[in-house]
């Protein structure tokens, strides 16, 4: 069996119950740098922390955490991989093996492809793009494309959003936090 391509686990993300303390406990505890905040998909509120200036996240804490003892409080587990090109290869492995796939979509700074492991936890495969945009942002993408095609729409999808910048400065904008 071939060795697929590199994968490091990134970061995680856990449902909370109540975001403001949350996001406060990180930052003074562990000094953590709130990256972006926005509206959640499933509804609610997202919070993307970092002490890296070269992570976007590093953890993710999304409200709507229940006290149900059968929700698992884990959002997603996430590993990053070295290129698109090694995330199509785990698309397409990911077919071949039949695991069903939740959702592939550009966030702008990144591709994603969701699924779920047998336990149901969500995990996200993921690389970055040459941008940045603010987060939490979302849109489906083919990941069967030749990869000129899948970057040119997502920078077509982008190119007018006013947050978008290159991922280089963005780094150097949240080193200058992390770091002040």
């Amino acid at each position: 069996m071939k060795r697929p391509p590199n994968v490091q686990l990134t970061h995680v993300g856990v449902q909370v119950r109540d975001l403001d303390q949350m996001i406060a406990f990180y930052q003074k505890t562990l000094g953590l740098v709130l990256t972006d905040r926005g509206e959640y998909y499933l509804g609610g509120e997202i919070a993307f922390m970092s002490r890296n200036a070269n992570e976007h996240h590093q953890l993710v804490v999304a409200s709507g955490r229940r006290d149900d003892p059968e929700t698992s409080p884990i959002n997603q587990i996430s590993f990053r991989v070295d290129s698109l090109e090694d995330l199509i290869v785990y698309y397409k492995n990911l077919l071949a093996d039949q695991v069903p796939i939740q959702r592939t979509i550009t966030h702008g700074n990144a591709w994603s492809i969701y699924f779920f492991d047998p336990d149901g936890n969500r995990v996200e495969l993921y690389c970055v793009t040459p941008w940045y945009v603010e987060q939490p942002y979302g849109i489906p993408i083919d990941l069967n494309a030749p990869i000129a095609e899948i970057m040119k729409i997502t920078e077509d999808l982008i190119k007018d959003n006013p947050t978008k910048i290159t991922q280089e400065q963005w780094s150097n904008q949240l080193k200058a936090k992390i770091f002040n």
